[in-house]
């Protein structure tokens, strides 16, 4: 809804009313104001049907007993109120929701993106999450011939470890079905995060929408942790 459009079209017509008003009080000729009143009404009543369906619809001009005209200007000023109100409404009425304070994001993640984060380079800020935790990743294996989602691969791997090739692994038994379950996903997790949001960050233009940017850090976030809680097994 163009609100402004809509705001500016029912200041008019209140503007109107008062001129009718003052014109009728001083015994005027108010056919002119009233001819543009009955221009306007209808236009009006969209808007104030649009904004609460339970406005009637017959209209804000009518008669009165006695052939005088009748004006519904309550209607018209609760409209007024309403558009006024609408954002703050959405603001101060909206239900509680748990926030996601940046700052609480792993480490690897907040201290690397901080910076362009600050200066809204959403973009950058999601791909130097990434290149931090490959940085760690490869310090923790002890390796730098492979980086992003292929380190991902061999470090998660379920396969043994060969040499040159550590792997990490998910702390608890090994034989245990939840155990393995985690391991799988923190591989898949750690693939689709460089596949899905590194890739795009290094190599798109245009940036990132903020929420959308937030979402993809606190991604980077789980992973990081992952990595990070994660035993080294030669």
């Amino acid at each position: 809804m163009d609100r402004d459009w809509m705001q500016q079209r029912l200041e008019a017509f209140a503007d109107l009313i008062t001129e009718y008003w003052r014109v009728r009080q001083v015994n005027g000729d108010t056919s002119g104001t009233k001819n543009r009143m009955y221009e306007a009404e209808p236009t009006v009543v969209k808007i104030l049907r649009s904004i609460d369906p339970r406005i009637p619809d017959s209209g804000v001009l009518g008669e009165t007993e006695w052939g005088g005209l009748a004006i519904s200007e309550t209607e018209v000023r609760r409209g007024l109120g309403i558009l006024a109100d609408m954002d703050e409404w959405k603001t101060r009425l909206a239900p509680d929701a748990p926030s996601l304070p940046a700052d609480g994001f792993h480490p690897w993640v907040w201290d690397a993106a901080h910076t362009f984060w600050e200066s809204d380079h959403y973009r950058a800020a999601v791909h130097a999450a990434a290149t931090s935790i490959n940085a760690h990743l490869q310090n923790k294996l002890g390796r730098r011939d492979l980086s992003d989602a292929k380190l991902v691969q061999e470090a998660l791997s379920d396969k043994a470890p060969e040499p040159g090739k550590p792997r990490l692994r998910i702390p608890g038994d090994p034989k245990d079905p939840g155990v393995q379950t985690r391991q799988r996903g923190a591989l898949q997790l750690g693939q689709g995060a460089y596949f899905a949001l590194r890739n795009p960050a290094a190599h798109e233009t245009g940036d990132l929408p903020e929420q959308e940017a937030l979402e993809q850090l606190a991604t980077f976030s789980t992973v990081a942790r992952l990595i990070d809680q994660c035993q080294v097994v030669t």
